[in-house]
């Protein structure tokens, strides 16, 4: 193929660069795609600024980006549900065994799972890539390549609502956009009915205070989307007893929390750990128009922008921050 195939690689900490790499033959069960639109995530900055999350630690140099939609421009000779033209979204873990975990249906938590731009597994923020046909899944020709991208996201929101136990009627607590008052604007835009401004000073009781107040009742549910200490007891302390704390954000290997005051209320703590068998469930509800995600994306780069978009994210400007990789086709 005689395109180039523009990358965003990262070398190590701080070390981003924008590159050209060779293009990959797909093999029999995967298909070449020309990327679309491809979403930044936290995970991304923190490769960036840190080298590492956790046990996972950058030692190659590394395509990022696992927020993607393209186009299929060549399929294996195993595949036969896909064809090149189709749009698709990228489910971005591939299980590589067939363990335990995914005979359970929990393929997300297998240790050897292939995950996009997670060392050493190389992203997709680049003009060609190669996926498991499997895990590529199309869209309607409704639904933007941009939402394709942002099913990744919702994945785990979907998760994380799954495991937590939400469905109609639930009294959910969101811990995430609270010291932002323009993210709490969007959150309000898109569906929920109360917000809370968080002060950097207020005690973790006296918040859960507040969202007793303003809900008329402690939350059966509490969703908590920022791993920082302080969030995660005012979590445990506002939830009903009998109720769910559910640990989607990351933070600290060691918090200190009121454990006692959750036990003798039992209430449960779970977490998430990505998602799995998600990506059908998010295109019907983007499809169905139930759930608007088309508002979260506030900046767009094309592909050579990449380290000028990574700096807007890591500024905290805007919501989602979108790489566009197809250089005739900028559109959302």
């Amino acid at each position: 193929m005689a395109e180039e195939n523009l990358s965003a690689v990262l070398y190590a900490k701080g070390d981003l660069r924008i590159e050209h790499r060779p293009i990959s033959e797909p093999g029999p069960n995967e298909v070449l795609l020309q990327m679309h639109s491809v979403g930044i995530c936290g995970s991304d900055v923190h490769y960036w600024q840190h080298g590492q999350i956790g046990d996972f630690v950058l030692k190659k140099p590394m395509v990022l980006g696992h927020e993607a939609a393209g186009r299929v421009v060549k399929v294996g000779s195993a595949v036969s549900h896909l064809k090149p033209g189709d749009r698709v979204a990228i489910e971005p873990g591939v299980p590589r065994d067939m363990d335990e975990f995914f005979k359970r249906g929990q393929y997300n938590l297998s240790p050897t799972i292939f995950f996009c731009a997670t060392p050493p597994d190389h992203g997709n923020l680049c003009r060609y890539y190669t996926h498991n046909a499997n895990f590529c899944y199309k869209l309607p020709d409704n639904v933007t390549f941009e939402e394709g991208a942002l099913i990744e996201p919702l994945s785990v929101g979907i998760h994380a609502c799954r495991r937590a136990g939400v469905t109609l009627g639930s009294t959910v607590l969101i811990c995430g956009a609270d010291l932002f008052a323009e993210r709490l604007g969007v959150a309000k835009e898109l569906g929920a009915d109360f917000q809370l401004t968080v002060k950097k000073d207020d005690g973790a009781q006296q918040l859960a205070k507040k969202v007793e107040e303003i809900l008329g009742a402690q939350p059966q549910i509490t969703i908590e989307c920022t791993g920082v200490e302080s969030c995660i007891q005012t979590a445990l302390y506002a939830t009903c007893s009998g109720g769910v704390v559910m640990l989607v954000g990351l933070g600290a290997a060691m918090t200190t929390v009121p454990l006692v005051n959750a036990a003798v209320r039992e209430v449960d703590i779970r977490g998430v750990f990505r998602y799995c068998n998600t990506w059908p469930m998010a295109i019907a509800m983007l499809s169905s128009g139930k759930v608007n995600v088309k508002p979260l994306v506030t900046h767009r780069f094309p592909l050579e922008q990449a380290v000028q978009a990574f700096e807007t994210t890591h500024q905290g400007l805007g919501i989602k921050v979108m790489l566009k990789c197809d250089k005739n086709d900028q559109n959302p």
